[in-house]
């Protein structure tokens, strides 16, 4: 059972769901990448997910794609995010990274160099959002024989038969993206999520994870009424970037502290 797999068990097994943050790896400066997982960690993160940065970040909106261009401009780069987690595994060897990015840096070093070197940074889970899932049942081998968990998006026009196929060769958990457009758009459609959760959880036989557009700890604590896990991504770098760059930790546990006990107000 990977780490993913067994956090998502002891969740449940107390009544719980999982809170997943977000953040760009090395924004807003790569010396403060370790302190803000770290303040993740202290606010309730279950699991991290960890973006990769790259200059063309088609499915997210205007917040993480200046993350993205303020940690390129660092020269945060796919080969110091590993280093980077291998830096937290030190520390910390109980709480999921999952990496959430892009095909072209994956491409460039490699799908086999970087699966090793993943597994042995101590990467859970990776997420590449331009990889659909009928041209990777490779790619989603290599990653499970590194005992990586590749995890996939389904999104609100996605059909019965991608379900199956997602079902057949994802793992870990499923990422459902709760409306139509990028990441930190408005107008989440809670009813729309509620029809959709039970059928996804029952077709894919993994939990489902709600991301995109959960701005606020109430809709967090609505969507963990529903589905396994939340994701909250820019929300959370409006954060890091909203003050004195050396007080976002502080900043970032504090908000996802409020998120956290929402959440568990809700559920428990």
């Amino acid at each position: 059972m990977s780490r993913i797999q067994s956090t998502f068990a002891a969740l449940a097994a107390q009544g719980r769901k999982a809170l997943i943050p977000f953040i760009t790896a090395g924004d807003p400066h790569p010396d403060l990448a370790l302190p803000l997982m770290r303040a993740l960690v202290a606010g309730g993160a279950d699991i991290i997910e960890l973006g990769v940065p790259f200059s063309d970040p088609m499915a997210d909106g205007p917040t993480i794609q200046r993350a993205s261009e303020r940690a390129l401009a660092h020269g945060m780069s796919l080969r110091r995010v590993l280093a980077l987690v291998a830096e937290f595994r030190r520390e910390n060897a109980a709480t999921p990274v999952v990496l959430m990015g892009y095909a072209n840096p994956v491409e460039a070093y490699g799908v086999d160099a970087f699966a090793r070197d993943a597994h042995l940074a101590g990467v859970d889970g990776v997420l590449v959002v331009d990889y659909p899932p009928e041209e990777c049942a490779g790619f989603a081998a290599v990653m499970k024989q590194a005992q990586i968990d590749p995890i996939f998006l389904l999104a609100p026009t996605s059909t019965e038969q991608r379900y199956e196929e997602l079902a057949q060769i994802g793992s870990g958990y499923i990422y459902y993206v709760s409306l139509k457009g990028v990441t930190g758009s408005g107008n989440l459609d809670l009813d729309e999520v509620a029809r959709r959760i039970p059928l996804i959880r029952e077709k894919v036989g993994m939990p489902v994870g709600v991301g995109f557009g959960i701005r606020d700890a109430a809709t967090a604590a609505r969507i963990a009424a529903m589905a396994d896990a939340v994701v909250i991504g820019s929300r959370i770098i409006e954060e890091i970037a909203d003050g004195d760059a050396q007080a976002a930790p502080q900043r970032v546990t504090v908000f996802l502290s409020g998120v956290r006990a929402a959440m568990d107000r809700g559920t428990c």
